[in-house]
């Protein structure tokens, strides 16, 4: 009897362990899961990019000038030539901005926003298209980012546009004066669609997405009439060059976002902070820059640490697979680089960016 306990002792304790394993994974949590790739296969972590770019998607992260010269450092040591800052400030505000920046010549390019004040109120307009033309005459080279998360345009200082869309009638003028001034108008309509998915196990960007979940209320327009809104604002301003940011967050369903740019030659889209939504696709992402090569923008919006830039680099320009950068962007899944050609990467990082230069300059 002795002789079979002691066989069966082994058995009993790896029954134990296996029930112990299981009842750890059972309580662990969805915002603990922290995978490590365990695949041996080639990891290539970009020590700059490969061709020198343009980010056009930034904001003033950097307050004074010892940060805004250590930014620039980073931007050198990676083959950054400049970074849009989209401040959404008019003003003393933006004023301000322009003071700080300005201490570093060529490197940053400050857009500004629009100022909403007595929007609600007969007679809006003239004051603020006259507050658009002093930014830009105190060096704005742009409009943005404008934000509509179903709303109305809410990321201008320092006044929201509650209620008011990018098609409403009273934006009307301000998006003439910047045709007039040539300054693109870079635009956040939306969020993500996990955004708007239930927070619950068949959303398969539940971390991410009960962060950022839209909550739609009575009189906020949803996610396909937020894109309608953008369309109606470009159709009806063709003299207006509009950059869509985040792939006009039809990241989920990027052919919506091929149609509005094969329709409107005036829009082009940024892909700036969508690197985790589209990393998970990357042979249908490789088709996609492929197609729309002339019509996409580098842009980061993730601040301005020297790693966050090199993952951008890694999952554009290497074929590395399955690795996971969960703290960078909040997603379980794992990612997958696109490895896209240089003829597109010289477009994407730099020669799209200066047609925006281009129509800046163009008088």
């Amino acid at each position: 009897m002795k002789k079979y306990l002691l066989l069966f002792i082994p058995i009993l304790c790896t029954a134990i362990s296996a029930f112990s394993q299981k009842e750890k994974v059972d309580h662990l949590l969805l915002k603990n899961y922290s995978p490590v790739s365990v695949y041996k296969i080639p990891v290539t972590i970009p020590e700059k990019a490969k061709f020198p770019l343009i980010d056009m998607h930034s904001h003033p992260y950097a307050t004074n000038e010892q940060q805004l010269g250590e930014w620039v450092k980073t931007m050198d040591q990676l083959g950054i030539t400049r970074t849009i800052i989209l401040t959404m400030a008019t003003g003393q505000q933006f004023d301000s901005l322009v003071e700080v920046y300005g201490k570093f010549p060529g490197r940053f390019e400050l857009w500004c926003g629009f100022d909403y004040t007595g929007y609600d109120k007969p007679g809006f307009g003239p004051a603020a298209v006259k507050e658009l033309e002093r930014c830009y005459k105190k060096g704005a080279k742009g409009v943005g980012e404008l934000g509509d998360k179903g709303e109305g345009e809410i990321y201008s200082k320092p006044v929201p546009g509650l209620g008011m869309h990018l098609d409403d009638p009273r934006m009307k003028p301000l998006l003439q004066k910047c045709a007039e001034l040539h300054m693109p108008v870079n635009i956040h309509v939306a969020e993500s669609i996990w955004m708007y998915l239930p927070s619950d196990s068949t959303n398969d960007g539940l971390m991410n997405a009960a962060t950022w979940h839209v909550n739609l209320k009575p009189g906020m327009l949803d996610h396909n009439q937020l894109v309608q809104s953008l369309e109606n604002a470009v159709r009806d301003n063709p003299k207006t060059m509009f950059i869509a940011c985040h792939f006009a967050n039809c990241d989920y369903d990027l052919s919506k976002a091929g149609n509005l740019l094969e329709k409107y030659p005036n829009l082009i889209l940024d892909i700036s902070a969508r690197y985790a939504e589209t990393g998970t696709i990357p042979r249908y992402m490789q088709q996609f820059y492929d197609k729309y090569q002339d019509r996409l923008l580098y842009g980061t919006d993730m601040g301005m640490n020297k790693r966050m830039y090199q993952v951008t680099f890694r999952i554009l320009e290497t074929l590395d697979e399955h690795f996971y950068e969960t703290q960078l962007f909040c997603y379980h899944w794992s990612l997958s680089g696109f490895g896209l050609s240089d003829k597109i990467l010289k477009k994407l990082y730099f020669t799209n960016a200066q047609k925006i230069t281009d129509y800046e300059n163009k008088k």
